[in-house]
């Protein structure tokens, strides 16, 4: 029997370009389908992951190369395992790319993000047992057909395209910050990076969850107007990060209510004195979520944290059920997703697309690959 090939971009070595190879078609267990994949998002970091990681975060675990890479793809049921209960071929999903055991206290307790072998297939793992996850799934995004276990699958709907539903991953990093810190229709929240990647998918959101006052802070002044433009005038505001005091302008600002929660979307990059000016700004009982991953130890005032009852916790990634919440959102029309730029790629291409995403138009550009 003729063994059936795909196009698949596969990395052999940090740094060095994406090759574009011809490999078999991927088979399924019988849990899994099989993706024709239609989108994959290139995220901003990807470029890190390839090159700096080893060097940068030698503790979390990368795929053994060569490697088929792509964190965020976005497809058609191919074909489905005998024991798939909930998907069918043609329907059209997002694949969640978190992947865990199932069997570890976490899993069974129904904690999949605190798994003992958490891991991002086509990406990069958190734990020790995340090289045995990455055999499991060698199969990233950046291919025409990868496998996806039936947990990981998000119902994408006919209103939300493959290209939109590649960004889902940022857009759950999000989501999920904003769920944990209890956001609402009676919330101020403050967006550290509003208009980078991480920080307009929390404007979006928090609009669809009926947020009732946002403010950010950013260095894109060119960017500002725009997204202010997501909402009605005056529930966004925007202060420019490095003139004077954050805290102080959301005193000012808030006429001296404070903030009920701080959103951290500032980089790796960023210094640790923005997070903490932001946090600052919190009122009794506030609650910072970082997802930005701002380098470097952070210096806090643990005495102020416990007099003001605050939080200040990290978020990772988010789950299948968070994601659908999402396409649902996207569905009826509370999440409006409109603002993106799409920026179409070929795979032959994914070379240039990893390396032309600095050019992005801040969180409004969006580079997917269209196998």
């Amino acid at each position: 029997m003729t063994t059936k090939m795909m196009r698949a971009a596969r990395m052999y070595e940090g740094g060095k370009p994406m090759q574009i190879e011809q490999v078999p078609v991927p088979t399924i267990r019988p849990t899994e389908v099989l993706v024709r994949v239609k989108a994959c998002g290139i995220v901003p970091n990807l470029h890190n992951i390839l090159t700096n990681w080893k060097t940068w975060f030698p503790h979390l675990p990368l795929p053994q190369l060569p490697a088929i890479f792509g964190l965020d793809p976005t497809g058609i049921v191919e074909t489905v395992g005998e024991q798939v209960y909930d998907f069918k071929p043609g329907d059209r999903v997002y694949v969640n790319p978190a992947r865990y055991c199932g069997s570890c206290r976490a899993c069974r307790a129904g904690n999949s993000t605190g798994c003992t072998a958490y891991t991002f297939n086509g990406y990069f793992g958190f734990t020790a047992r995340s090289p045995r996850m990455f055999e499991d799934y060698p199969y990233g995004g950046l291919c025409e057909f990868m496998p996806a276990p039936q947990y990981s699958l998000v119902k994408i709907p006919d209103n939300m395209a493959f290209e939109t539903a590649a960004r889902l991953g940022y857009l759950g990093t999000a989501y999920r910050a904003l769920l944990k810190a209890n956001v609402g229709p009676s919330s101020t929240i403050l967006i550290n990076g509003i208009s980078g990647t991480l920080g307009l998918g929390a404007v979006a959101l928090a609009l669809a969850m009926g947020v009732r006052r946002i403010l950010g802070t950013a260095r894109n002044e060119s960017l500002f107007q725009r997204v202010k433009d997501l909402a009605a005038p005056g529930r966004i505001q925007i202060h420019t990060l490095g003139e004077g005091s954050t805290a102080q302008w959301v005193n000012e600002v808030t006429h001296g209510e404070g903030l009920d929660v701080v959103i951290d979307a500032l980089g790796p990059g960023a210094p640790a004195e923005s997070l903490i000016d932001a946090l600052n700004g919190l009122h009794r009982g506030g609650h910072l979520v970082n997802i930005g991953a701002v380098a470097g130890p952070v210096p806090l005032d643990l005495h102020w944290l416990m007099d003001n009852d605050i939080q200040v916790s990290g978020s990772a990634w988010f789950t299948t059920g968070q994601g659908q919440a999402m396409a649902d959102m996207v569905e009826s029309g509370a999440l409006d997703l409109s603002f993106f730029e799409h920026s179409v790629f070929a795979l032959d291409q994914v070379n240039d697309a990893i390396s032309g995403i600095e050019n992005r138009n801040g969180g409004f550009g969006n580079y997917v690959i269209c196998p």
